[in-house]
């Protein structure tokens, strides 16, 4: 079991949960101040811990950076399926403006790796695997909603997708979302 002190409350977690709480703690500090600012102390702060956890759990922060990538990797598609579970395209990315502004640290933690996957080679397969089932499932999206599969569709659809989000976490701007999306509805319509 791990103490762990938040504010003036102590919690005591299990071994797994201290090391899914240094997880989140990493994915806040890299969306808030950026790749650059990631250190044992700041992720030891955030989770309410002491930073020799860090790295006992992780090793390295290579590791760290690691983890917290296959956790986004592992919540992806099931956020982008949730965001698109309707049959029909009046209900196609119903939520996404919802989404983006729920999870502004999941996403905005998201686009920091993987502009830091041009730099780092080793975060380029996770980053890759990450779009990849963000393509997958737009594309089961859009086979649910009438539209025979097509790759460049679906390519074309999710970078509208992946960047009315990056749009939206970065200006803020949910009615600018919700609009774009009734077009994208539209031409989806022509395309079945």
């Amino acid at each position: 079991m791990v103490s762990v002190e938040a504010g003036s409350k102590q919690r005591t977690s299990a071994f797994g949960a201290g090391r899914q709480a240094l997880i989140e703690a990493t994915i806040t500090v890299v969306a808030r101040a950026g790749l650059r600012n990631l250190t044992y102390r700041a992720v030891a702060k955030e989770a309410g811990v002491a930073h020799g956890l860090v790295a006992h759990h992780f090793g390295s922060r290579q590791a760290l950076i690691e983890a917290a990538l296959q956790h986004a990797l592992d919540e992806s598609a099931d956020v982008l399926s949730a965001v698109t579970e309707g049959s029909s395209l009046d209900t196609f990315v119903d939520h996404l403006a919802e989404l983006a502004s729920s999870e502004p640290d999941m996403q905005a933690f998201q686009y920091e790796l993987i502009l830091e996957s041009r730099r780092n080679d080793e975060l380029a397969p996770l980053v890759r695997m990450l779009y990849q089932r963000y393509r997958d499932a737009t594309a089961d999206a859009l086979v649910r909603v009438g539209i025979a599969r097509d790759d460049a569709l679906t390519l074309l659809v999710f970078a509208a997708l992946d960047g009315l989000v990056f749009q939206q976490i970065a200006i803020g701007d949910v009615g600018a979302t919700e609009h774009a999306l009734g077009k994208l509805r539209q031409i989806l319509a022509g395309a079945r």
